[in-house]
């Protein structure tokens, strides 16, 4: 195996726990739903935040603003709709374990520095975006009720997909060099 494709390959191991929690969940109430949808974009604004602090490589700090602009945004929309439905958000196992594995990655990645810092969040963006892409296909848009959460959930979903496409393009980069 490539050894530049090793971490990558850890990366999404690690990622296979909470992707196993979330497939596992066969049934989520809107309430629920509408939790997951906040912490999975409150992630990844914490994590772009990180990526702002430790970076020093303009093309990650570029996709770290991105995450949070977008992320913010979605978490902006969805709030707006719950509180319009009259939904309050519920925790459920999945909205927790997405939550504690982020904090650990969070963790390991506040002590790394430089192109290792680099490669492992953009590693941890391609592994998140595809965790939260399969969430978003497999048990939230199937289980949500009612239809503009349903409709919400469908139309951020190509969002979802160019971020883990720009991710991947900007390993790919780092690869190179």
């Amino acid at each position: 195996m490539n050894s530049k494709r090793l971490p990558l390959c850890l990366a999404l191991l690690a990622c296979l726990g909470t992707a196993s929690a979330i497939a596992q969940t066969s049934s989520v109430s809107d309430a629920q739903i509408a939790q997951i949808v906040v912490t999975a974009n409150s992630i990844d604004i914490d994590n772009g935040n990180i990526a702002l602090k430790q970076s020093k490589t303009p093309s990650v700090d570029e996709f770290a603003n991105l995450m949070i602009k977008d992320h913010t945004a979605v978490n902006k929309n969805a709030v707006a709709l719950v509180t319009k439905l009259g939904v309050k958000p519920e925790p459920s196992g999945t909205s927790t374990s997405l939550k504690s594995d982020a904090d650990k990655e969070q963790a390991k990645l506040r002590g790394l520095k430089g192109a290792e810092f680099d490669r492992a969040y953009l590693q941890n963006e391609v592994a998140y975006h595809t965790q939260v892409l399969g969430a978003i296909s497999d048990v939230l848009i199937p289980n949500a009720k009612n239809a503009e959460l349903k409709q919400m959930l469908v139309d951020v979903k190509p969002a979802f997909q160019a971020h883990l496409d720009h991710a991947k393009q900007a390993l790919a980069a780092l690869d190179k060099h």
